[in-house]
């Protein structure tokens, strides 16, 4: 009997194991490539998929980078198919010879690496669909091992592979994804999941937005709920504040929100000054739809934010309905001749105040604005008794005036300027209520 046979009927044997395969209820995520430990590219991929598996109630426990080297991987592996259910790995698919993620799963479970037929012919095919020669070295990517199953990637050339292996009594499962996130999320959603089978639970999650009050603040009043296991409450920084996560993990989706029920009603309850939105949403559009709501338009005048607030408004998809546009000035003289009072005509103590309001006055006045909203610095970067670089934020609504007084750490200026934008949008988005 041919290899060809003999291997066709072994992939055919694997397929009726595979219709059997057990309940995987942990994984563990493999990202391979020295570029990924020089900071060269970021790691999207372990993200994206360990998102992907929470909402499917499989647990991620562990989550590595290693350099591309064999001794190194050969030794993840093993770990990996110690400890857990599944092991998912991104990269070193490629044709090249330090694309070594089929070499070292070989060497683990001690299989030989044999040119498949069938995926070699597909391979050329490729290559000859678009008038190229296929390098002799690309012959590589049509390496498959008995315990491995090949998963189309109609998008590039590197096949992936699951594989399904026994360590100490206990299957264990590989699943060697292409690195290129577009590559990596087609073979995962189409040829891994279908093929999977997992926890029937349900894995509920709420997060929460807050502004104006600090990581720290955030875990001082829900101290007792993030020491639950189920439902878990937890903190994270982010840009535009601290978020609260609340998950829940039942047996059908209603359980689980039931589960997690109590746990937002006191999230809700302690923190309602702060919470501005939830889930998916984000500050600027909610700003803009209120505006459109409310009938409103809107204009800015930054100093402080460098422009960054009317980027950011303006970046909202059709934004342009109700934000009329902003300004961005520095100097004494733009600032009069755009009808800002210079700080000597402003009531002494209180000039950097009145002139960020006249800010918010004058982009008003400019763009016909029903509402302005200005940043500014006092002195051009003044600094507190704490060491913390003070802004202001004034706002014209209604033709009254609101101005938020900030106090922020010493940081880096794009740092600054996204702080103070997400509190100008914090500070809209509460007028507008």
């Amino acid at each position: 009997m041919c290899l060809k046979t003999v291997f066709t009927r072994h992939l055919l044997d694997l397929r009726l194991v595979f219709s059997t395969m057990p309940t995987i209820r942990n994984a563990e995520l493999l990202s391979i490539g020295t570029e990924l430990l020089l900071g060269e590219i970021v790691d999207t991929n372990s993200a994206w998929l360990a998102t992907q598996l929470a909402e499917r109630s499989v647990d991620v426990f562990w989550s590595q980078r290693v350099g591309d080297n064999l001794e190194r991987i050969v030794h993840a592996i093993t770990q990996a198919l110690e400890r857990s259910d599944m092991l998912v790995v991104c990269g070193g698919l490629g044709p090249t010879d330090d694309d070594m993620t089929r070499e070292a799963i070989a060497s683990v479970l001690d299989e030989s690496l044999i040119v498949n037929p069938t995926l070699e012919h597909e391979l050329r095919e490729r290559f000859s669909r678009f008038a190229r020669h296929m390098p002799e070295q690309n012959l590589k990517q049509a390496w498959l091992i008995p315990s491995a199953e090949a998963l189309a990637n109609p998008l590039g050339t590197a096949p992936g592979w699951l594989v399904r292996t026994n360590r100490a009594g206990r299957e264990r499962f590989i699943i060697a994804l292409p690195g290129p996130p577009r590559e990596l999320k087609r073979m995962w959603q189409q040829e891994v999941l279908p093929r999977l089978t997992l926890p029937e639970s349900t894995f509920y999650v709420r997060q929460y937005k807050t502004q104006e009050i600090g990581e720290s603040g955030v875990a001082e009043a829900l101290q007792d709920l993030t020491k639950a296991r189920n439902p878990t409450v937890a903190t994270y920084a982010r840009r535009d504040g601290v978020h609260i996560r609340v998950a829940a993990k039942a047996e059908s989706e209603a359980e689980a929100r039931d589960l997690a029920a109590p746990a937002e009603r006191a999230v809700e309850e302690r923190l309602k000054p702060h919470i501005w939105g939830t889930d998916e949403d984000e500050l600027a559009p909610l700003v803009i739809e209120m505006l459109k709501v409310k009938g409103k338009s809107l204009a800015s005048f930054e100093a402080a934010s460098g422009g960054r607030l009317s980027k950011t408004l303006s970046d909202v998809p059709n934004a342009n309905s109700v934000y009329r546009g902003g300004v961005v000035a520095w100097s004494t003289g733009t600032m009069q001749a755009l009808g800002v009072p210079s700080a000597e005509q402003m009531r002494p103590g209180n000039a950097t105040r009145e002139m960020t309001i006249a800010m918010a006055k004058a982009a008003c006045h400019l763009f016909g604005s029903e509402l302005g909203i200005a940043t500014n610095i006092p002195g051009h970067g003044a600094v507190s008794q704490q060491g913390d670089d003070q802004a202001l934020i004034a706002l014209e609504i209604c033709e009254e005036s609101v101005v938020k007084e900030l106090s922020l750490p010493h940081a880096d200026q794009p740092w600054r300027r996204e702080r103070l934008t997400y509190a100008a949008l914090f500070l809209l988005w509460r007028q507008l209520q």
